[in-house]
């Protein structure tokens, strides 16, 4: 992956560098669609959100303010494309981290395949409480867990990637921490 950063790339596309785009796309593409796909819980709307996303920053990125978080921005993007999706199909998403090839990308994020086979398993069972704990909480929980430990998100852009204040996420992780945790010890 190509070594400069994101500011530098809106600099050199501005100033007509056509590969730059290329590059912010493909660093992107991969974090937005798995954003959307846990967003809208659709292979195809998901894909179709992403390339929404994508025509939308093509066409506004001369209108970005750099002072700002690209990261933020873009997924601020892709959470109102994914919003627009849901309000044309009338549908409430749930939280599924599952996708289409039932492959759950909690799991996958957890499991170690370097491990020896006994830990392997130990993990796999693990894993699965915890997926299984995480289906159990409200979808607005999930995602605020989901983006801060799979995305690596700090509290700050998950704040203005949803569009709430810094401390009503911070709420929201701690209370998704104590729900997970009473899940897991009932266990």
């Amino acid at each position: 992956m190509e070594e400069r950063s994101d500011e530098k790339l809106i600099a050199d596309y501005l100033r007509g560098d056509e590969g730059a785009l290329e590059v912010l796309i493909k660093r992107y593409l991969k974090p937005i669609y798995s954003f959307s796909f846990r967003f809208v819980g659709n292979k195809q709307e998901a894909e179709d959100a992403t390339q929404d996303v994508f025509v939308k920053v093509w066409r506004n990125l001369k209108k970005f303010d750099r002072k700002k978080s690209f990261k933020t921005w873009i997924f601020h993007i892709a959470k109102n494309t994914c919003i627009d999706c849901l309000k044309k199909k009338k549908a409430i998403p749930f939280s599924d981290f599952q996708t289409s090839t039932n492959r759950n990308t909690v799991v996958d994020s957890l499991v170690d395949s370097t491990s020896l086979p006994d830990e392997l398993f130990k993990r796999i069972d693990v894993a699965q409480i915890l997926k299984s704990a995480m289906e159990k909480l409200s979808p607005r929980y999930s995602m605020v867990l989901f983006l801060r430990h799979n995305d690596h998100f700090t509290f700050q852009e998950i704040a203005e990637t949803m569009g709430e204040p810094l401390y009503t996420i911070k709420s929201r992780y701690r209370r998704a921490l104590i729900q997970l945790r009473k899940m897991l010890l009932k266990q």
